[in-house]
């Protein structure tokens, strides 16, 4: 099959392509592709409950869970006709079996009380090609529709836009810091689109749910992933945990504060709970050392004689803590802490050449060259220098002398010889 002719639908988490021979578009699932995806885990644990339960998606994070009340057997990755407020949907049903009751109990529905919404049958060649018809109409639609809101001067933005399966209906995204009277707005967008309008308001974090997207951690934003309920964040989040109140790093995509500082709160707050207030430097018989630092999960202080220098530093548990500002409420001074071991700085380790090919190879050893021969060379190395020197001294020796001069010398030397011949040496017979 051509890859020209697949099409990959990620808003809905589906692949669509198209049989030439029989001329019919096929839509099939497409796992881990959509946003708030639940993974079945008990898959192989079907007990037969829930039976008739299933998970149905449609766009990007919209979800729910319907009754089959139809006499087909449904599985995952069918495409089926649902029931919905105003006509029928068209959707990709995710999740069968006990998971689906899992889900509906985390979700807070009651499931013998709660009135599921009807499964009518798997969609039909002609459902699908009506729904294809229909979502090819969103991207222009939200353009149109965005133009229109800023000629009538709303203070809105249209986010996203999405088709019922049948084509009768939409719902438009918007994103908004007040209350917006779009009253009038509804009725020129019935006009212009002929269609039914639904209106539904989602926050900054929705937004970024809605278009995904990775965050500085290199994984998937967690609004798009799990995150179905957002909790309200504040600084108090980060300043617990230490973290530098800079608006560029605690903001997430969404020019909002990250839900990844909520993560670990809890358990700075359960550690804060064990580490003293230092409000005063302690008292020691050789001075008084100041507090400058904290480790909040190791539940370690670090102090200083030094009031303004991080180089001495001494590291001290929070028990230990308490139990000196205590003996010091009662008027005693512990001896010294420099007695106490300082922290040592961790070594520096170079990474150079770890990327090595040959980073695995044993060392080389040189090979010898020569072997006997060499330590033979060096004889007759030896050897001859001793003949050198002997020669050199013979011809020195038998050098004819005239008045006192080396005659050998006196070719060398420029100004050397006997001081009588005027610094000349004289030349020989």
């Amino acid at each position: 099959m051509d890859n020209e002719s697949i099409q990959y639908d990620c808003f809905r988490g589906c692949v669509v392509t198209h049989d030439e021979q029989s001329g019919d578009t096929v839509c099939n699932y497409r796992r881990g592709c959509c946003k708030l995806e639940t993974y079945n885990w008990l898959k192989h644990a079907d007990d037969g409950t829930y039976s008739d339960l299933f998970e149905v998606r449609f766009k990007n994070t919209r979800k729910g869970f319907y009754r089959n009340d139809s006499p087909q057997s449904i599985h995952v990755g069918d495409m089926v006709m649902v029931e919905s407020a105003t006509g029928q949907d068209l959707g990709t049903v995710t999740l069968e079996g006990p998971i689906v009751g899992r889900q509906i109990k985390a979700k807070g529905i009651d499931p013998d009380s709660f009135e599921f919404k009807k499964i009518y049958r798997k969609a039909r060649q002609s459902d699908i090609e009506k729904w294809r018809q229909a979502i090819a109409r969103e991207q222009e639609t939200m353009i149109k529709a965005r133009r229109i809101a800023a000629e009538m001067g709303l203070d809105m933005k249209i986010g996203d836009v999405e088709f019922q399966g049948d084509g009768t209906k939409a719902i438009f995204y918007y994103i908004a810091d007040g209350r917006v009277d779009f009253r009038q707005l509804i009725k020129v967008f019935a006009e212009e689109f002929r269609i039914k309008i639904e209106m539904k308001q989602i926050g900054a974090r929705q937004e970024a749910g809605l278009i995904g997207g990775l965050g500085v951690c290199g994984r998937e934003l967690c609004c798009a992933n799990y995150i179905s309920s957002f909790q309200s964040i504040s600084t108090s989040a980060a300043r617990c945990q230490d973290l530098s109140l800079n608006p560029l790093k605690l903001a997430g995509q969404c020019g909002k504060l990250k839900c990844c500082l909520n993560y670990e709160v809890q358990n700075y707050l359960d550690a804060h709970s064990r580490i003293p207030k230092v409000n005063e430097a302690l008292e020691f018989q050789d001075g008084q050392a100041y507090l400058r630092k904290t480790d909040i999960l190791k539940e370690v202080m670090y102090f200083s004689y030094d009031k303004t220098s991080d180089a001495d530093l001494y590291p001290l548990d929070a028990s230990e803590v308490r139990e000196i500002i205590r003996l010091n409420r009662n008027g005693i001074k512990p001896e010294s802490l420099r007695e106490e071991p300082a922290p040592s700085a961790p070594e520096f380790v170079t990474a150079v050449g770890d990327d090595s090919i040959s980073r695995f190879d044993g060392p080389k050893h040189k090979k010898q060259r020569g072997g006997r021969n060499r330590r033979n060379d060096g004889d007759q190395k030896s050897q001859k220098n001793d003949f050198v020197k002997k020669n050199s001294a013979s011809q020195k020796n038998s050098a004819p002398q005239k008045n006192g001069v080396d005659q050998n010398d006196g070719r060398y030397r420029k100004n050397g010889g006997n001081r009588k011949s005027g610094g000349k040496t004289p030349r020989p017979e």
